[in-house]
């Protein structure tokens, strides 16, 4: 599921909404152990476009 979030992503990235739907899909459906690498990877390739988003959605799997 890693790789489908890391193609998937990319793709809806030109719409705030869209990306926060699939960002959230993929965070319910990676494996536990994934996560993290999820996170680091969406910071690394959106952070300065989706900062906000990120933040939110990860914030919300530690909760």
């Amino acid at each position: 599921m890693l790789e489908y979030a890391k193609v998937i992503l990319p793709k809806v990235s030109f719409s705030r909404e869209l990306f926060r739907k699939e960002l959230n899909k993929c965070i319910n459906w990676v494996e536990q152990g994934q996560l993290q690498e999820l996170s680091n990877w969406c910071f690394k390739n959106f952070n300065n476009i989706y900062h906000d988003i990120l933040i939110d959605e990860f914030s919300n799997v530690a909760a």
